[in-house]
């Protein structure tokens, strides 16, 4: 079996082949570290490598096989991850130049659950300064490219992990999602990102442990090795107050499902955000295939006002607990665009995060009355194609100004203030061979409902299946 086949086969199948003696862990590993070893120059996903950690991780999940141990669902396989998750023994630089030495004596909880369920640690991926913008770059190791473009952003702030995984260097992934961060970079690099409902994946540590905004989740190729790293993510944990109680095992079930007769609203721009006339059209060539599903597809959105107001205020509070103390101390080290949303947090008042919480709830009320009468919301990931890499973020969209650094990605953070489970999946390419992704937004904690209907629309379509150029083997 050549190494080609081994790194770009599913997670799911080599997690398989694995506990059936079929593969060797090593063999897997040996793959993916070859992998990196020919592409990671060119796209700069993997900042932080331990090739002797690996290996011996590897040989490790071989000696359990052999010794007939009970193993979990990820046993044998490699994983990086997102490099502002503690992780034990492993420099975390949070991008910064402030934590560029920086090596945790301890493991964030998602990095104990994947470690928990066999997954082999290999290094670290790329992510923005704090994962700040849906733009991967950072003064410690640079920008990571697109790998269908090298000309071109990755998305962020998952960046690192989501090109890892288009050039078949890693087989699963961890990442964080506040404004669409798992999202946004999925939909760039033609990969699978889901924001699961706010719990699903329990956080921690978390200076803000009820704080509904910023979530946890697991990126791949595919749907089923989305939901193969949810049984592992997912479940209840006591430092989490918000965790759902629902075990990780409810995403081992079949994801086939009949949608004839299931209703979807069909949404361009939510009623008011500018997008990118060629994401638009890739997307519309696709409402066929959810007909075809057997699904009703209806244009229609709920009423999202406030969304934009809401989700600036609640993202700046959690700025001003975040850095404030090191913007004190350590200003002419930060980038620019971290301390003016710290302070703007710095400037709200109590009425105003008063206002939000109610603002945010009559929205939340709006957009359940619509989903009693559709199951999903379907629309755009971003509002634009892939960009130059050497922009820092959009400014304009079909000549309407963005007014800050976020407001290209309102497709995705809108949905975030919803606290709705949501998922981008591989949807087509424009002209230019640039991969724009679906957001296909479910019910309340509806998360494996969600999954269904990527699975559905991804085996309909296997847009998954075209790997960048630059990840194949000449």
């Amino acid at each position: 079996m050549s190494a080609n086949e081994l790194y770009f086969r599913t997670a799911t199948d080599l997690a398989r082949a694995i506990r059936a003696k079929e593969l060797s862990a090593v063999e897997v590993m040996e793959a993916h570290l070859a992998q990196i070893d020919r592409v990671n120059p060119t796209v700069n996903a993997v900042v932080t490598l331990d090739p002797a950690l690996a290996r011996a991780g590897a040989k490790a999940a071989d000696d359990a096989i052999a010794r007939g141990d009970k193993v979990g669902p990820l046993h044998g396989l490699p994983v990086a991850h997102k490099d502002l998750v503690e992780t034990k023994g492993i420099r975390t630089t949070k991008g910064s130049p402030l934590f560029k030495d920086f090596v945790p004596d301890f493991n964030a909880l998602i990095i104990d659950r994947l470690q928990g369920a066999g997954a082999v640690t290999i290094g670290k991926t790329n992510t923005p300064e704090f994962g700040a913008g849906s733009q991967t770059f950072n003064p410690v190791f640079g920008a990571t490219l697109n790998p269908y473009d090298t000309t071109k952003t990755c998305g962020g702030s998952s960046g690192g992990a989501a090109v890892a995984l288009a050039c078949g260097m890693i087989p699963i992934a961890d990442g964080s999602d506040t404004g669409g961060s798992l999202r946004n970079p999925a939909n760039f690099c033609n990969i699978v990102g889901f924001r699961p409902s706010p719990g699903r994946v329990p956080v921690w540590p978390n200076s803000m442990a009820w704080f509904p905004i910023s979530v946890k989740g697991p990126m791949a190729r595919t749907v089923q090795d989305v939901a193969l790293l949810l049984q592992a993510l997912a479940g209840p944990d006591p430092r989490s107050p918000i965790a759902n109680r629902e075990p990780g095992s409810v995403f081992a079930r079949p994801l086939d499902r009949d949608f004839q007769g299931t209703r979807i609203a069909w949404s361009r721009d939510l009623g008011s955000f500018p997008v990118d006339p060629r994401v638009t059209a890739v997307i519309d060539r696709q409402r066929s295939t959810f007909e075809t599903l057997g699904c009703i597809v209806e244009e229609g959105e709920p009423n999202f006002s406030d969304a934009d107001e809401v989700f600036k205020i609640l993202r700046a509070w959690a700025f001003e607990l975040g850095y404030t103390d090191l913007i004190a101390s350590h200003r002419d080290q930060i980038k620019e665009t971290v301390i003016w949303n710290a302070e703007e947090g710095q400037k709200l008042t109590g009425p105003q995060l008063s206002r939000a919480e109610l603002k945010r709830t009559q929205l939340y009320h709006r957009v359940r009355e619509f989903m009693e009468h559709y199951e999903y919301l379907i629309l755009p990931v971003s509002q634009v194609p892939p960009f130059p890499v050497t922009q820092e973020y959009i400014t304009e969209i079909n000549g309407v100004a963005m007014e800050t650094y976020i407001d290209w990605m309102k497709s995705c953070y809108f949905i975030t203030v919803t606290g709705l489970p949501a998922i981008s999946v591989p949807c087509g390419f424009t002209s230019e061979g640039l991969p724009v992704g679906v957001q296909i937004v479910g019910r309340h904690e509806d998360d494996f409902g969600v999954l269904q209907l990527a699975y559905a629309f991804q085996e309909a379509t296997g847009f998954w299946q075209q790997h960048p150029a630059v990840a194949m083997k000449q």
